[in-house]
């Protein structure tokens, strides 16, 4: 799969207990990504955050370490972007999702 040296970052802010379809929602963006034959999808698990609500979620507090922040960072051409966001309304409830441009300096080798 080749990707260009311009590209664009697709970042998705959710907590971990959000869900689509009974599973959880990161998995079911991840997937769906792969799916539709995104460069790459990466999951990142924060140790703490807090959204619209202000309310805050951190491992230092038992009661509140069940639903931490997530970042699910996905990047790919504009094109291939620009197709996933209507998927992303289809599954996402609440969330956050930004957009940025990024230069691609490597991307996998020639053996793959």
């Amino acid at each position: 799969m080749k990707i260009p040296k311009q590209a664009q970052l697709l970042r998705i802010f959710i907590g971990e207990n959000d869900r689509a379809d009974g599973r959880p929602l990161y998995e079911a963006i991840v997937l769906k990504a792969r799916e539709m034959q995104i460069a790459g999808a990466t999951v990142l698990r924060g140790a703490m955050g807090f959204g619209h609500s202000s309310r805050l979620h951190t491992t230092k507090i038992l009661r509140l370490s069940e639903d931490l922040p997530l970042v699910i960072e996905i990047v790919d051409d504009e094109e291939k972007i620009a197709a996933f966001l209507p998927v992303l309304e289809t599954i996402m409830t609440s969330g956050l999702i930004t957009l940025e441009k990024v230069q691609v300096l490597q991307y996998g080798t020639d053996n793959e």
